[in-house]
């Protein structure tokens, strides 16, 4: 792409009113090449045309003791191209400590929905740094810091851990030392860890390892520190705002739910309808070992909860004898939640997967060899995410690792389960064709509901569920585990759970109710379900339980908006399925209000529901 057209054609689509076309070419041009040449650029076109987009919105607060005022255009370039329209406020220079400590500080007054405390070794223990001592105290003021912070926000927080220095002062002195510089920086990042571990939605950004993996020496330019501050040379600046965007994706719930992989030449060297079983790439030395390198990192995504599928254009016989029975092979059979193995476009397969899985296109990442195939996907399916790829096979897998939209700031068991989840999910099918009506297919699934107020065990994973559920979702209002433990905590509302069992699986927890008693109103603040039990009226018993909820608090009506978004229209009619009428119609949604005192919604009877206080808990 040559970057004098690109910005032409992007200004051209603007012009013309194409918000959608001019944010597929920057995306595109981003994906191809991010970093600081491209970032202006980018963000001010980004600018223009991000409320036609419907993007989703953050505020970020950066605390800072360094300059990072040229990683923040970085960051939100990257941002913008991830789907994310991302508000800033830095913090005072070295001022991080009275910010945090003010509860009237502008970093409260900002009310940022994430936090990012960055500061450096040399900053926060200089004689740690200078190796005069093991600054005993750091960890006590990080404590303090964020027990501060968390009093006071209900905001993510991302603390970045302390580096080591390149160079030792004591030379090859300090490495015969028991407590050596070395060891002293790494129990305090141990202890750091250990301080995020206490607190509901403090997460760990390993600065350490960031700066490690690009090389101490070459991390800095010293020019720039002694000189405007900057720790971090010029071409480590897109690292950085990499390592921002990783913790970005999750926090926003832009991330991918399935990767959806190419065969030949993706998962193995070569074609398999030409080369053969024989002939195909796919082993421990170079150039298969590649191969299997990818095949391992898509097996760690898996292990995150991630489903994989395949898309490919091939002989679903040859292609099948590979993956069934190439020695080389890491990945089985088993391992994919869906298979498209045929000649027909990928966009339409892409298309295939997502309605067979009950997820939305744009939770699909396309992994390809094929920049033409890619593109296509650009074209034909732009909702998909494409993971740009290079052309040496040996940076696949590593391109896989980079890509935010896989990244996880949590696992719970439902996460571990999600592969199983859908091979149960076939059984399901099978039993649905063999059944003449909808009620037989209910009453042979044998479903157990089991609803509970929200604890300690199942707080991440209620948080998780409001943060990146997108179908059946009636508000889509986006929580934090700290939100949701202060809204659990408070006597007006209410915090539900929903777990499912059925002859074939535990579905694990997959539904979520947040609701509050106002007087004689009660209020459903929040209403969603996992898109692997849609349709199985699980919906009609959640909602059952909080209108007796309700009643026996002393609320005689029960309401709640339907805000839609260009995903939840599965969620569209529920509210008027179940007797609800409009109340309140705005340009953001509509009102719909039940009268309990005239309607009774009752749980389904082939289900069987457990509350937590029954003895079956």
């Amino acid at each position: 792409m040559e970057t004098g057209d690109f910005r032409e054609d992007v200004d051209r689509a603007i012009a013309a009113g194409d918000a959608t076309g001019a944010a597929r070419l920057l995306a595109t041009a981003w994906e191809m090449e991010p970093g600081s040449a491209l970032a202006g650029f980018v963000a001010s076109r980004y600018d223009r045309i991000a409320p036609q987009l419907g993007l989703v919105k953050q505020r970020w607060a950066i605390l800072r003791s360094f300059t990072v005022e040229p990683v923040v255009p970085v960051l939100k370039a990257g941002a913008y191209a991830g789907g994310v329209a991302l508000e800033t406020h830095l913090g005072e220079f070295n001022a991080y400590a009275q910010e945090i400590l003010d509860p009237g500080s502008a970093l409260y007054r900002f009310q940022p929905d994430v936090a990012v405390l960055a500061v450096q070794t040399r900053d926060v223990a200089p004689a740690l740094w200078r190796g005069e001592s093991a600054a005993d105290d750091v960890l006590g003021r990080f404590g303090g810091w964020i027990r501060s912070f968390r009093t006071y926000s209900k905001a993510a927080l991302i603390v970045h851990s302390l580096e080591v220095p390149a160079m030792a002062c004591a030379g090859i002195l300090d490495a015969q030392r028991e407590d050596n510089t070395a060891q002293a920086i790494q129990r305090i990042n141990h202890g750091l860890r250990v301080l995020a571990g206490e607190h509901r939605g403090v997460y760990i950004l390993d600065y350490d390892a960031l700066v490690a993996r690009h090389g101490r020496e070459h991390w800095g330019d010293a020019r720039k520190w002694l000189t405007v501050r900057l720790p971090v040379a010029s071409a480590n600046l897109p690292h950085l705002a990499a390592e921002w965007l990783r913790f970005l994706h999750p926090l926003a719930g832009k991330v991918a739910k399935c990767v959806a992989v190419d065969l030949d030449n993706t998962l193995w060297g070569g074609v398999i309808g030409e080369d053969g079983i024989d002939g195909i790439r796919l082993g421990a030395e170079y150039p298969g070992a590649a191969f299997q390198e990818v095949q391992r990192v898509l097996l760690d995504l898996r292990r995150r909860g991630i489903l994989l599928a395949v898309a490919s254009k091939n002989n679903p016989a040859d292609a099948m004898e590979a993956l069934s029975g190439h020695p080389g092979m890491v990945l089985q059979p088993g391992h994919f939640a869906a298979m498209r193995i045929n000649w027909n476009e990928k966009a339409r397969s892409l298309r295939e997967i997502a309605e067979e899985l009950n997820i939305g296109l744009d939770a699909i990442a396309f992994l390809d060899d094929n920049p033409v195939e890619r593109q296509q996907i650009r074209e034909q399916a732009p909702e998909a995410i494409v993971v740009h790829l290079p052309e040496d096979p040996m940076g696949y897998a590593q391109a896989v690792r980079d890509c935010p939209w896989f990244e996880r700031l949590a696992l719970s068991e439902e996460d571990r389960q999600r592969g199983e989840y859908y091979a149960a999910q076939r059984e399901r099918g099978a039993l649905q064709r063999s059944v003449t009506s909808k009620e037989d297919f209910y009453r042979g699934l044998e479903q157990v509901a089991e609803i509970a107020p929200v604890n300690a065990q199942t707080l991440a994973r209620v948080a998780q569920l409001t943060q990146k559920t997108n179908q059946f979702n009636l508000t889509t209002r986006r929580y934090t585990e700290q939100q949701i433990f202060e809204m659990s905590a408070c006597p007006a509302w209410r915090v539900w759970s929903l777990r499912v069992k059925d002859r074939y699986a535990d579905n694990g927890l997959v539904g979520v109710a947040v609701a509050r008693v106002d007087g004689p109103v009660c209020e459903i603040d929040s209403f969603l379900m996992s898109c692997r039990v849609i349709g199985r009226t699980l919906e009609t018993a959640l909602l059952a339980h909080l209108a007796k909820d309700a009643r026996a608090r002393g609320a005689n009506i029960l309401q709640g908006w339907f805000l839609p978004t260009k995903k939840n229209a599965p969620a569209s009619e529920f509210y008027p399925d179940h007797g609800f009428e409009v109340a309140e119609t705005t340009t953001e949604g509509t009102l719909w209000r039940l009268d309990l005192q005239k309607a009774e919604i009752r749980t389904p009877e082939w289900i069987k529901q457990i509350l937590a206080t029954d003895e079956h808990r």
